[in-house]
């Protein structure tokens, strides 16, 4: 089949030849010259690989309406939650605001009574 030729050798490499022999006409091809033949399918068989389709179809379908639905359900949640976490602050900045201002009031009164306290007293 093959045969090397040796041409040349040095020390930075060498050369050479193959001589391939010719090919034979009984040799068999490695590969085939035409397509295999498609066997016939069948009505039956057609109709199944279409109802498997659909089915696939149908579950994939089933299956991004599922996603959307807990994607929507999660969005729900977080709005929920940032709803009650504004009410909470709203709550507390009420709260500590009506607190500094008893707290105003009370310095307040306690200042007026001192300076009438004094206003007396001369």
């Amino acid at each position: 089949d093959i045969q090397v030729k040796e041409l040349e050798k040095r020390a930075s490499g060498q050369a050479f030849e193959l001589i391939l022999s010719p090919r034979s006409k009984e040799a068999v091809p490695e590969f085939p010259l035409s397509p295999p033949k498609k066997k016939d399918v069948s009505l039956e068989e057609i109709q199944k690989k279409l109802e498997a389709a659909e089915e696939r179809r149908k579950s994939h379908e089933a299956e991004v309406l599922k996603q959307l639905a807990e994607k929507r359900e999660h969005e729900k949640e977080v709005l929920q939650k940032a709803i009650e976490e504004n009410n909470n602050f709203s709550k507390m900045a009420e709260e500590k605001l009506t607190h500094k201002m008893e707290a105003n009031k009370e310095n307040r009164e306690a200042q007026m009574a001192a300076k009438l306290e004094r206003l007396r007293e001369k």
